[in-house]
């Protein structure tokens, strides 16, 4: 283990955990990360590893056949395997928000159905709420699920599909006005609906399309793609939660999990980004002597060593405060802020320390330069994040009178 970004107060069985996992990640994706992600190709042996641990149950509770681990484990884990090839960690993340949202907010039967499958990994989850026209003003949803008898009828498209192709269970955001009158506020009209599905392209279902993977500057082995319903029909339980309404709140409730992910991914990526920069920085000479001897050098891991550290207890404190059930949508746009801007910061500072090798094919950091925006964007912009937590502010330090 390293000096930097260490966690205190961890278990027995967290500290277990992570080590395997560290392992796994040096021995198993590490090595084949860079070949993968240049040819796009999804990796395939690297998920069917995390199967083997038990990852894909890693939040799901031990009824389930999960392990019944906390947000912190499995942010400290998502951390590792964004170190490793942060595309690996996207896979697990949509995933572990559909996991998370069936056990906060569905009914015993949706439970019972997925939630040991999922844990296994047989049943892999996806969820959606952008769409072309709209990313972060999810209120603006023109996607719609209309009853008809025992089923509902969802028509629209939508963007930006993690796991598009390969999930075979998604949590779809739309709009449903049953039940609520004209003049009713956007976010209490939403339904979140759960589409069971084949995995592939093409139309997967009747009414159901997944075009194809989005072609992406980074962020590559994971398919990406849009989702397009037209006349899909879906029976009335699969309304997660068994009541209409309650969408915009299941999905934001997820998106608070997705946020301290990111920031995790956003530790992993520049925890390697350093380690790569450090490296390097000894191995190189200039001047009769490697560049890390150089104060010009020096000064900048110094500022990337601060970031990683700084970043990962924010991250920490955002997962821990959720873990103890109390609201943590400051905390987590916090650390998703941070972490994501720090993680690009660090990436062009390890970047320039390779200098003309940085930008070669042959060095795994070109790769995380292609990565780091991916972070500046996913699960709300850094603009939004800032918008909630100037929010937030205000409501706690509103003054009297």
């Amino acid at each position: 283990m390293t000096r930097l970004a260490q966690t205190a107060g961890l278990n027995d069985v967290q500290r277990e955990i992570l080590s395997t996992v560290r392992d796994f990640v040096d021995k198993e994706i590490i090595p084949v990360a860079t070949g993968l992600e240049h040819r796009d190709e999804y990796p395939t042996e690297i998920v069917e590893g995390l199967k083997e641990l038990g990852l894909f149950g890693l939040m799901i509770p031990e009824e389930y056949g999960g392990l019944g681990e906390s947000l912190l484990t499995y942010a400290l884990c998502v951390e590792e395997i964004a170190r490793g090839w942060m595309s690996v960690s996207g896979i697990i993340n949509t995933h572990f928000i559909v996991a998370y949202m069936l056990k906060q907010h569905g009914t015993q039967e949706q439970k019972d159905t997925f939630l040991p499958r999922m844990a296994l990994g047989e049943v892999r989850g996806a969820f959606s709420m952008s769409e072309p026209a709209l990313g972060s003003d999810v209120s603006a949803i023109t996607s719609k699920g209309v009853r008809d008898g025992e089923e509902y009828v969802l028509n629209g498209q939508k963007m930006w599909l993690t796991n598009g192709g390969t999930s075979s269970l998604v949590a779809v955001l739309c709009r449903s006005d049953e039940g609520h009158p004209e003049g009713t506020a956007p976010h209490k009209s939403m339904t979140t609906f759960l589409v069971e599905k084949e995995p592939g392209f093409g139309e997967v279902l009747p009414g159901l399309t997944i075009p194809g993977k989005i072609d992406k500057m980074g962020y590559k082995g994971v398919d990406t793609t849009e989702l397009i319903m037209d006349g899909l029909r879906i029976p009335a339980n699969r309304v997660l939660g068994g009541t209409t309404g309650r969408g915009f709140y299941q999905m934001m409730d997820g998106v608070e999990v997705g946020r301290v992910n990111v920031a995790a991914r956003g530790c992993g990526v520049a925890q390697r980004a350093f380690e790569l920069g450090v490296s390097y920085a000894q191995q190189r000479q200039t001047f009769g002597k490697p560049i890390a001897q150089h104060q010009a050098i020096q000064f900048k891991l110094a500022e990337m060593a601060t970031k990683v550290e700084a970043a990962h207890a924010m991250m920490v404190n955002a997962a821990r405060k959720k873990d103890s059930g109390e609201r943590n949508d400051l905390e987590a746009g916090m650390a998703k802020y941070l972490a994501s801007e720090y993680c690009k910061e660090v990436v062009e500072d390890a970047f320039r320390i390779h200098g003309g090798y940085g930008f070669s094919k042959e060095y795994e950091i070109e790769r995380l330069y292609r990565e780091a925006p991916m972070l500046l964007i996913g699960e709300g912009t850094a603009e939004i994040q800032k918008m909630i937590i100037g929010r937030r502010l205000l409501e706690e330090y509103r003054i009297q009178g």
